[in-house]
């Protein structure tokens, strides 16, 4: 985690955010700047443009700690703009919206263009927005609606346009820099050595230093367990009984520290069952683990590849802390939710159940696996306790 500081929609914002943290994800999530809407995550679609330092961006291929002591304008930060308030009343007037999900970036992009081309034609507008994407309305009400206020702007030029117009042209670079040569250079920086970990060393990330792969989304959690270390270690390194406690986990062949099976996820209307592999990497004198595995869903075929790391740290005599990294990966069409705040939510809460779950079994060695809590874990539940966590976040109820 680093600190960021920059501004956003007029008011200096300053806080913690992973360094693989997207912009627009930022925004939505920990700003609750939700009118940036993310749709290819890819930077194609142009539905979450913003503004930054008043230039047009792709706030889903934007790193945010990129975004340090920079000015972010999001579509709630136009109150004050008088290009946005005339582009407003056009996409009205010229039915440029429907279901309004593009509309956020289109309306970024259309202020781009009446500032930046005071002389653009039909064509010209036309092509400037190709990188927006609509699926709903065409483009022809659009197109209409930049066009009006670039007449409109034409017939009766505004003062604060004018200023902006000017602006640019004064921060517009005069010349080009010309591409010369590559310059070839010898690194001479010694390549760092890496230094052991331990499982106190949170969180559970199983990298030297806790450094993070960097292949995807990562959630991190833990449970405390009032058991001692040593004995949830050997717990922990069983990969059946670990199975156990994790709801919709199917262990059909283990050989070693390898298994393949199945593991049904189901999270609102979203349902899935990756069938892959998996192996557990440990080391045993830190009590750190790393279960890597990959896996296929065959109702959409969308692939899964992650690691979960745990590191169990002793705290006192009967109580012990378990620290959860995971790191996960999502291709097809499932990975438009693997980002979402909402799921990462989530994950958590079915790490702290899974703490629950082996604390029971650890307790009750033997009890029938019926009786054990995550039998009766109900997704829809979980999925209500996570929004309606949310809803409370949001009024600052409990803090």
């Amino acid at each position: 985690m680093s600190e960021l500081a920059l501004q956003v929609n007029g008011k200096q914002v300053s806080q913690d955010v992973t360094p693989r943290t997207h912009l627009g994800d930022f925004l939505r999530d920990n700003l609750r700047q939700t009118g940036t809407n993310l749709s290819c995550e890819h930077g194609v679609c142009g539905s979450c443009t913003v503004l930054v330092d008043d230039k047009p961006v792709r706030s889903c291929i934007t790193f945010a700690v990129a975004c340090e002591g920079k000015k972010v304008t999001t579509i709630e930060g136009y109150d004050d703009d008088a290009i946005m308030r005339m582009l407003r009343g056009a996409f009205n007037e010229y039915h440029a919206l429907q279901c309004g999900f593009c509309t956020p970036g289109m309306l970024a992009t259309s202020r781009d263009i009446v500032l930046r081309l005071p002389d653009a034609d039909q064509e010209r507008v036309r092509i400037e927005l190709s990188g927006n994407i609509c699926r709903c309305t065409g483009y022809q009400g659009i197109t209409a609606a930049v066009l009006s206020v670039l007449a409109r702007l034409k017939e009766q030029p505004d003062e604060q346009v004018e200023q902006l117009r000017a602006g640019l042209r004064q921060n517009a670079p005069r010349e080009f820099p010309v591409f010369q040569a590559f310059e070839p250079f010898a690194a001479t920086k010694p390549v760092n050595v890496a230094a052991s970990v331990t499982a106190g060393q949170a969180p559970a990330t199983g990298k030297p230093g806790g450094v993070k792969e960097g292949k995807g989304t990562s959630v991190e959690g833990g449970f405390d367990l009032k058991v001692p270390a040593g004995q949830v270690w050997t717990f922990m390194t069983d990969l059946k009984a670990v199975a156990g406690c994790l709801p919709g986990a199917v262990i059909q062949e283990q050989d070693g520290d390898r298994v393949k099976g199945q593991i049904a996820i189901k999270f609102g209307p979203m349902a899935a069952a990756f069938k892959g592999n998996a192996t557990l990497e440990r080391r045993d004198a830190d009590r750190v683990a790393t279960l890597r595995g990959e896996g296929v869903d065959s109702l959409s075929n969308s692939r899964a590849r992650g690691d979960v790391t745990y590191a169990i740290v002793q705290k006192e005599e009967h109580l012990c802390r378990v620290n959860v990294s995971l790191a996960y990966s999502l291709q097809g069409p499932l990975a438009q939710f693997s980002r979402s705040g909402l799921v990462q939510d989530f994950v958590k809460r079915m790490i702290a159940d899974f703490g629950k779950n082996v604390e029971f079994r650890l307790l009750n060695p033997d009890a029938d696996a019926s009786d054990i809590p995550q039998s009766h874990i109900s997704p829809f539940k979980l999925m209500m306790s996570v929004i309606w966590g949310r809803i409370k976040g949001l009024f600052g109820v409990g803090r």
